[in-house]
């Protein structure tokens, strides 16, 4: 493709940078010229892209597994959603979906798993028994909840929870994904530089 016209772009002195009418005069000429800007903040950029292709590591140990498997069918299709790439590997993964009970002799593994997940990662507490243990909660083996392995982001109640369930808890996720500070900031838990602090 070639170019036929070429903008004109100026350099902005500090002294005609007032305020961001000025900016977006500026953004309309470039625009008239055949440039095409969008203004943005950087954070919101990257966290619609984060948001809209989360990639969940399946972690189905019984039946809100098998539900789980019917949001990849043609009825439900979780592609729309940008969450259909299912990995296998933590390391590919940004999320985890807990599906189903986990045992105390299953715990350390699932704290593995999520030790080995990039950052920043993500849990979804899937059903009853992930939530809090479900219909075994007074059972000796079976832990109460995945929030005493692993921090959880989004809690999915039900048993097992419908399909409808498990895509407003995915957009749930998403939402908290598209307020995150990416550069820094609360939100990724760094701490102050040292000429910060009072």
């Amino acid at each position: 493709m070639e170019v036929t016209k070429k903008p004109k772009i100026k350099s902005i002195p500090y002294d005609d940078f007032i305020d961001n009418d000025s900016l977006e005069k500026l953004v309309k000429e470039l625009n008239a010229g055949g440039a095409n800007i969008a203004l943005a903040v950087l954070d919101d950029l990257v966290n619609w892209g984060r948001s809209n292709s989360l990639w969940p590591l399946t972690f189905a140990t019984s039946c809100c597994g098998i539900e789980f498997m019917a949001l990849g069918a043609a009825r439900y299709d979780m592609a729309r959603f940008g969450f259909e790439v299912a990995r296998a590997s933590p390391r590919q993964a940004d999320m985890i979906m807990v599906c189903g009970t986990i045992t105390d002799k299953m715990a350390p593994v699932l704290k593995r798993l999520y030790d080995q997940m990039p950052d920043p990662k993500y849990v979804v507490a899937v059903g009853g028994c992930a939530v809090s243990g479900g219909p075994f909660k007074k059972s000796y083996h079976v832990v109460n909840g995945v929030d005493k392995i692993v921090p959880v982001d989004v809690y999915i109640p039900g048993c097992p929870p419908r399909p409808e369930a498990f895509y407003y808890g995915m957009m749930q996720l998403q939402r908290k994904v598209k307020i995150e500070k990416f550069f820094g900031g609360t939100n990724r838990k760094e701490k102050k530089p040292e000429y910060m602090k009072e």
